[in-house]
């Protein structure tokens, strides 16, 4: 279905934004241009053409995507194979580039002969980093071709780019049945003192000494695991010989149940239904901020270790509303579980601290309210650079 680079460019339809997506992170890069995608169309009437390079990838997150064909519609967007040899197309009215990812040349050069020349946008990773709000919106002229680009960066501030957050977020966590979820998954209401977590994460090296705590705990443990990376792991760490979807394991007072992939609305629930959530990478992330509970970022690991600075802007930026015992327990559970090592011995005064983390996750979303959401001003700011 994909046409060569010898074809007529096909025009788009009117008012096309075209997103390419690079998958770096099996699902963080997709998750956050699928979230993007489907909000662009749902929410803003945008036709919006998402060109990824993974479908493999992709299909974990959109079910009903046929990876053998490289042009189809899923949920209101086109999904196109971005391929090696890339079509000939006309580009779009905006153009947006996640994550610094390097677009076709021949498609720039196609983006330098449209008449008008479509508004080019950096979309880039979300930081808590200070720099973020001076460098927001900054435009970059390409060193040959008479085109310019921007880089938008997701924030916490109002200066920046904001935080993605559909428009009926609020609505579907306020009816959220937790009970209903549960029974689900054959789990019954929760004990008054359970404490139900759910584990989305990369490898730890330091999961084997948390789940020991967690089995010895004075109150029920309730671990929820999606099936993914974290999953082989698990199984060494429990005794088991492989762990599969569906299967559940006790130990002591740990609960451990392995999940199907959830796909990203019905994540929603699993954190909402959640007293502690782990999550890795950007989209849940995000996610588990909207939902107000108390969390564990597992960022993704960068050489020379680039990624702490990120982690400790963020620690610092959200542990600003803290009193001095639950920011220092957050700090030191988080590091200690980004280093792979700590993260039993750093627990005890992390739990405690959870309660007081409950609290200050609803505070937080106001703050993540007022820095703005992201789609809408990305529309915005785009809508003023149209020609």
């Amino acid at each position: 279905m994909a046409s060569s680079r010898s074809m007529c460019p096909v025009p788009p339809p009117s008012g096309c934004w075209d997103l390419f997506c690079s998958v770096v992170d099996n699902f963080g890069d997709i998750g956050v241009c699928w979230r993007l995608a489907r909000q662009l169309a749902a929410e803003h009437g945008i036709s919006v053409r998402l060109w990824v390079d993974d479908l493999h990838s992709a299909r974990r997150l959109m079910p009903s995507l046929d990876i053998g064909h490289a042009a189809q519609w899923v949920d209101g967007v086109e999904v196109r194979r971005w391929e090696a040899t890339f079509p000939a197309v006309e580009p779009g009215q905006v153009v947006l580039a996640a994550f610094a990812c390097r677009l076709p040349e021949v498609f720039v050069e196609a983006m330098a002969r449209r008449s008008p020349r479509p508004v080019w946008i950096n979309l880039e990773y979300l930081s808590a980093e200070d720099w973020v709000a001076d460098c927001h919106a900054l435009p970059s002229p390409h060193p040959r071709l008479p085109l310019v680009e921007h880089f938008f960066f997701p924030g916490f501030e109002p200066q920046t780019g904001g935080v993605l957050r559909e428009a009926d977020y609020a609505a579907r966590h306020a009816a959220f049945p937790v009970n209903g979820f549960r029974s689900a998954l054959g789990l019954p209401p929760p004990a008054p003192d359970e404490l139900c977590i759910s584990l989305f994460s990369y490898e730890n090296a330091g999961l084997a000494g948390l789940l020991d705590a967690w089995r010895h705990a004075s109150r029920p443990v309730t671990c929820l695991v999606p099936e993914g990376r974290v999953v082989a792991s698990l199984a060494p760490a429990l005794g088991a010989g492989r762990l599969e979807v569906g299967d559940r394991l006790q130990r002591g007072a740990l609960t451990v149940q392995v999940l199907p992939f959830v796909e990203q609305r019905r994540y929603d629930e699993l954190l909402w239904a959640c007293d502690l959530n782990f999550v890795r990478g950007e989209d849940s992330f995000v996610r588990a901020q909207w939902a107000a509970r108390p969390f564990v970022w597992h960022i993704y690991p960068q050489e020379e270790d680039a990624h702490v600075v990120k982690l400790d802007a963020f620690v610092e930026r959200f542990g600003a509303g803290l009193d001095g015992g639950s920011r220092r327990a957050l700090a030191d559970f988080w590091h200690a579980w980004n280093r792979g090592q700590g993260a039993a011995e750093a627990w005890p005064a992390f739990e405690a601290a959870l309660p007081a983390l409950a609290e200050h996750g609803e505070r937080w979303v106001e703050r993540l309210e007022a820095a703005g959401e992201l789609a809408s001003k990305l529309v915005q700011f785009c809508e003023l650079k149209i020609e």
